[in-house]
């Protein structure tokens, strides 16, 4: 704590929640009135311009209104304000003004008053720059020796460069390996822009260098400078200082020399104009602002640090001359010349407090009050002691509530219609003739205790959909019980995935410690019966596709298993059974007589599933009604990637001829848009079904994004959990999914999934685990390294599986007539 403080010469408060920073304070002679006085230009993140000439207040009196010049509000936030030779033919001073999109130059000027209101000053507009790019902050400077004339440099936030040479627009570079922006500046003895990277290391970058790099708008990222013409950008020397860098300033040292000063989160740092270090000193406090200037000592150069401990620091080189108070943490310190008062300190805070000070020596009267002292009773201090540890260690282990609390805070049920709807909630299906039905689910929620925020999402697997999917509860009071019911149905012509649902509440519960309420998240799975997407039809003789499945229990007569699609007029369904998918999709499923087999066959490979799944899960529902729990199903042969691979294919080819024709409509949408506009008025009453197809096709539905996505997910699998080598492990993954040109690396990507797993790869990054371990790493796809698996063809690469038992794949059986006598 010092003994001195600044002494406040001129202050106010600007605004009212207004917020600044490092770059809203500048000091300069604006107006251009040339008698060497300087002007206080602050610019705010609400758009506020401001610009003071100060006088002297007397003790007792407050900043008088014509300290203020000109108050103005601009539409954006103020991210920077500079005042510099920006505009050409003319080397007068003009206002830089940089906002977040765009960077604007204007010219200040004063008129003579009159009457007892003073001068007038207004701003003109003298061009504006249109900002492609989000920006961060500027410098500015005679880039390329220029004489009489500043041009400026933009900084984005992902790391561009934009030179502006005054009115026209020069060029943009790309930093190379930028990831975040950090401060910049410029030094004119070397020509040389100065920033402090992401990496913790100053780098200097010649402005010739710049100008001759590849252009920025026609490269995107600085990789593929490498890869274009013109020269690679390069760094012309860098240093490591191992900390991030709050700002940097350039001070000439002399004539033959130039000084780059960089403070650090713990440290501040000279340097020559080469990158070696002439200095370098440690802080005490958490620093919040600097600001070096010349010395009046031949060879030292003086400092001015600000920090959050409301102090001002002035150093000689690395020793501390001054310290002094500040009644506020300032985030901007310069120093200018106020009315004839050379040396007058202007600071800026966060909160608007712009002071006016100079150092003097006048001592604090203020004394610290006497502490009374007590005896201390040890007895008390001590019960004291042992209840807080009794608390502290009832939170450790009940947590927040008793677990027993947390669990009964909220009960959800699910309860699906045993029947369909009688009256179809089905609107806007495009499931060709077949009537789509619907079938209604009703969730009940109750609560033991007070809840906030309470929302019900409710999902289900596409093209299934839900008539309302979204619900809101407010549980006031405890023990209440609320119940929302809707509609599930099939909307498009393929089949689900599943037919599981999953409702999830989420909710907040208050607590003494928490009154806002501690998030939480329970769920309830329901399960859709197969009706909803299917009917009872015909058992077909013969399929393209067929899945044989194995059990070790005696079989099931279907009808048993399948009651909801069973003829009961029919005594030969007791081991065939039909199934027709909505769409007119069929499959038919048949029982052994004599060994412990279900067969499932289609004449489309992608319709196998379901059935295939519900019909072991009604199995192992029969089974458990009976008592017996160790029912197994399982299947020998190969995995039918072929088949996988042909519906991979189908897909990316239909994909990418959507999106030509999507390409196609968007080049014609105003053409059929006036078509559509005159059928509906023709059609008043309804809309047919081609204008709702062509809205479709408008609406560019062919775009699915599916292959990039798995190929990201697998080649992830494959470098973490399922690596082979520390080499996969090490591999870079890239950090945007791109369309591919052909399926081939899915489908080398997927068959080396299956290699790996089937022998006895692991999904998950445990200790024991088989498959090495490696770190979760985010990103997108690249291709895993060329191994003696992938070389081979994906023919060769599908023989691999044939000794090995699975879940769900198919059994090549001879064809025969007879259906039944296949299986027997």
């Amino acid at each position: 704590m010092s003994l001195f403080k600044a002494r406040d010469w001129w202050s106010t408060v600007l605004g009212e929640k207004e917020e600044f920073d490092q770059g809203c304070l500048c000091l300069a002679d604006v107006d251009n009135s040339g008698n060497g006085q300087d002007k206080i230009i602050v610019g705010s993140f609400m758009g506020y311009l401001r610009i003071f000439n100060p006088h002297s207040i007397k003790t007792g009196d407050g900043p008088q209104a014509e300290d203020l010049l000109l108050e103005v509000q601009l539409r954006d936030p103020v991210l920077q304000v500079e005042v510099g030779k920006f505009v050409s033919g003319t080397e007068m001073l003009h206002l830089a003004v940089l906002h977040a999109r765009k960077l604007c130059v204007y010219s200040v000027s004063g008129t003579l008053g009159n009457v007892e209101h003073g001068n007038q000053y207004q701003i003109k507009l003298m061009y504006e720059h249109h900002l492609q790019r989000t920006a961060c902050n500027m410098t500015y400077g005679p880039f390329g020796g220029v004489k009489g004339r500043d041009l400026i440099c933009i900084q984005s936030m992902d790391g561009m460069l934009m030179v502006f040479e005054q009115e026209s627009y020069a060029f943009g570079r790309f930093l190379p390996g930028s990831l975040l922006p950090g401060p910049l500046a410029y030094s004119s003895r070397t020509d040389s822009f100065i920033t402090v990277s992401s990496c913790r290391q100053v780098e200097s970058y010649k402005y010739q260098v710049l100008a001759f790099a590849t252009d920025a708008d026609k490269k995107q990222e600085a990789e593929q400078q490498r890869l274009g013409s013109g020269k690679r950008l390069v760094v012309d020397w860098t240093l490591n200082i191992g900390e991030q860098a709050l700002d940097i300033c350039i001070i000439p040292f002399n004539q033959s020399a130039s000084s780059v000063f960089v403070l650090g989160e713990r440290n501040f740092f000279c340097l020559k104009d080469n990158g070696q270090i002439r200095f370098m000193k440690k802080l005490d406090c958490s620093p919040s602002c600097f600001l070096p200037y010349c010395s009046v000592s031949e060879g030292t150069i003086n400092t001015l640090i600000g920090n959050h401990s409301h102090m001002l620091h002035v150093y000689q080189d690395v020793t501390l001359k001054w310290a002094t108070q500040l009644p506020h943490v300032p985030v901007a310190v310069r120093v200018g010349c106020l009315h004839d008062l050379k040396g007058v300190i202007v600071t800026l805070s966060d909160d608007g407090h712009l002071q006016c000070s100079y150092l003097g020596t006048d001592p604090s009267l203020f004394q610290a009050p006497k502490v009374e002292s007590r005896e201390l009773n040890y007895d008390e201090l001590d019960v004291e002691l042992k209840e807080l540890q009794k608390i502290i260690k009832d939170v450790k282990s009940q947590g927040v509530w008793p677990m027993t609390e947390r669990e009964d805070d909220l009960k959800v049920f699910a309860a699906v219609s045993s029947s369909l709807d009688s009256v179809s909630q089905a609107t806007n299906v495009e499931v060709g003739t077949d009537s789509v039905p619907s079938i209604t689910v009703k969730i009940t929620l109750q609560n033991r205790v007070v809840l906030q925020k309470v929302k019900l999402s409710v999902y289900v697997q596409p093209p299934l959909v839900l008539t309302c999917d979204q619900f809101t509860f407010d549980f006031t009071v405890p023990d209440m019980t609320s119940i929302v019911a809707f509609s599930v149905y099939l909307k498009r012509n393929y089949i689900p995935s599943e037919l599981e649902g999953n409702a999830v509440v989420s909710y907040s519960r208050p607590t003494d410690r928490n009154p806002d309420g501690i998030p939480r998240v329970i769920q309830c799975k329901f399960r859709l019966p197969l009706k909803l997407i299917c009917l009872p039809g015909q058992p077909s003789k013969t399929a393209s596709h067929k899945l044989t499945i194995d059990t070790n229990k005696s079989p099931v007569s279907l009808p048993s298993i399948f009651p909801d699609f069973a003829n009961q007029s029919d005594d030969d369904q007791m081991n065939v059974m039909g199934f027709r998918l909505l769409g007119g999709s069929r499959v038919t499923l048949l029982a052994s007589r004599t060994s412990q087999r279900y067969r499932i066959q289609s004449e489309q490979f992608e319709d196998l599933w379901l059935i295939t799944n519900e019909l072991i899960l009604r199995l192992q529902e029969y089974f458990e009604k009976q008592g017996i729990k160790d029912f197994a199903c399982s299947f020998s042969g190969c995995v039918p990637l072929q088949e996988y691979f042909e519906l991979i294919d189908h897909h990316f080819e239909l994909r990418i001829n959507g999106e030509k024709l999507e390409e196609l409509l968007s080049e014609r949408a105003v053409q059929f848009r006036a078509i559509q506009r005159r059928l509906l008025t023709r059609f008043r009453d309804k809309t047919p079904a081609p204008l709702q197809h062509l809205d479709t096709l408008l609406d560019g539905t062919y775009k699915q994004g599916w292959e990039e996505t798995v190929d990201a997910a697998i080649a992830h699998l494959l470098k973490t959990c399922l690596s082979k080598s520390s080499k996969e492990q090490a591999l870079n993954l890239s950090s945007q999914l791109t369309i591919p040109k052909d399926t081939s690396r899915l489908k080398k990507h997927i068959t080396l999934l299956c290699d790996r797993l089937a022998k006895g790869g692991r999904l998950c990054l445990s200790t024991d685990a088989a498959a090495p371990q490696a770190m979760v790493m985010p990103g997108g796809c690249t291709p895993i390294p060329e191994s003696d698996i992938e070389e081979r063809s994906l023919e060769e690469s599908a023989e691999l599986f044939t000794n090995h038992k699975h879940l769900i794949a198919e059994t090549p059986v001879p064809e025969v007539a007879a259906l039944q006598g296949v299986l027997d």
